[in-house]
């Protein structure tokens, strides 16, 4: 079956299943994600914004500007990449996601991501990056591959700072730029 197909029905399901009541009552729109559903890369962000509970897509907001110049960066585009979120609705307030939606999300985004079957998962942020490396220390961790085993599926993982991380401190954003630049170019080489 057609994997746009696919993710169009775990859009549906989620919203049936009446997933995270809480957060769904409040939101504008269920972020599923966008992108390109049979590429090679997918990043994988903390939880919609407000820019993005409004437009009903992932990173359109500040740190979606600065993601669009690190794939700039990376010679990859929007239509290259799958972009999607652990948590699919806002938290109020842009808080950060807790450990029961993180939770109450996980099977979806592990759906998600054997539909699209990516070479590499480049996660963006310690909440998402936690998920997949429950050990993780962003500061020291950032930019190294690690093989991730789930229930089966396994994913070459890269852990990356946050895009916002560079919008709140001008001196992350080369080392966000040359980890990005980096991640992609493993992304390429990967089988």
């Amino acid at each position: 079956m057609d994997k746009k197909v696919l993710v169009d029905q775990l859009q549906r399901e989620i919203v049936d299943k009446n997933v995270c009541p809480e957060l769904a009552s409040q939101a504008h729109n269920l972020v599923i994600g966008a992108g390109n559903v049979d590429a090679d890369i997918v990043f994988i962000g903390e939880a919609p914004g407000k820019a993005e509970d409004e437009q009903g897509l992932p990173f359109v907001g500040a740190s979606g500007r600065f993601l669009d110049e690190m794939l700039g960066a990376a010679e990859l585009s929007r239509s290259d990449v799958y972009i999607t979120n652990i948590v699919k609705y806002r938290p109020p307030s842009n808080r950060d996601p807790t450990l029961e939606e993180k939770a109450e999300f996980w099977p979806y985004l592990m759906r998600q991501l054997e539909i699209i079957a990516p070479k590499v998962v480049i996660t963006l942020g310690r909440h998402s990056g936690m998920c997949f490396i429950p050990e993780l220390r962003i500061s020291r961790d950032h930019g190294m591959a690690r093989r991730v085993t789930y229930h089966g599926s396994n994913f070459l993982v890269i852990p990356l700072y946050h895009p916002a991380a560079a919008l709140y401190n001008g001196s992350m954003r080369q080392v966000l730029v040359d980890d990005f630049v980096a991640a992609a170019r493993l992304a390429r080489t990967t089988r």
